[in-house]
């Protein structure tokens, strides 16, 4: 399987060279142009790119980011009695940068360990739920969509039970 893995992208690449090559078509120019376009659209996104890395910086380095996941788990702590905080921080930071919540899951899996509650629920809630305001302002920006009422609703209502999942399914194999 894993000789199969490594052959399939030289041979999309081939597939593609020579579908072009029977289809008397200037590979080279396609690529050129391709290559252009797809420059265009980093060009694009990266003043959206910057304003959300430095939006989250700023929230964080503020502490609003600690104090918001302070307030939703005094929230939480009354309903579910020794529940991690640092799993809230990892659930509010996660919807704004992977890498963030990379490093906050690291931290939590140093303090609980990778098989227990907190750490289980980590893992499963980075595998089942998006980055939002990242994924959306970065291919919103690329496609000019300014209508995300409805998108934004969706995708923090599918986040909240990706959450809710992850903590139910820990709680029950931990």
């Amino acid at each position: 399987m894993e000789r199969i893995s490594n052959m399939f992208i030289p041979a999309l690449i081939f597939y593609i060279v020579a579908m072009g090559l029977s289809q008397k078509k200037d590979i080279y120019a396609s690529f050129t142009k391709g290559a252009k376009d797809g420059l265009k659209t980093v060009v694009g996104i990266v003043p959206t790119l910057i304003g959300l890395m430095i939006s989250v910086g700023v929230l964080r380095a503020s502490g609003f980011l600690d104090l918001l996941c302070r307030f939703i788990g005094k929230l939480i702590g009354g309903i579910a009695q020794g529940f991690p905080n640092e799993l809230i921080s990892l659930f509010v930071v996660k919807m704004f940068s992977a890498s963030a919540a990379t490093g906050l899951a690291l931290d939590i899996y140093k303090a609980y360990g990778t098989d227990s509650f907190a750490g289980l629920a980590t893992s499963i809630a980075l595998a089942s739920t998006e980055t939002v305001f990242y994924t959306m302002s970065v291919y919103f920006m690329a496609a000019r969509v300014t209508k995300t009422k409805w998108t934004l609703s969706g995708a923090l209502l599918s986040t909240l039970a990706g959450l809710v999942a992850s903590v139910v399914i820990a709680a029950f194999l931990a």
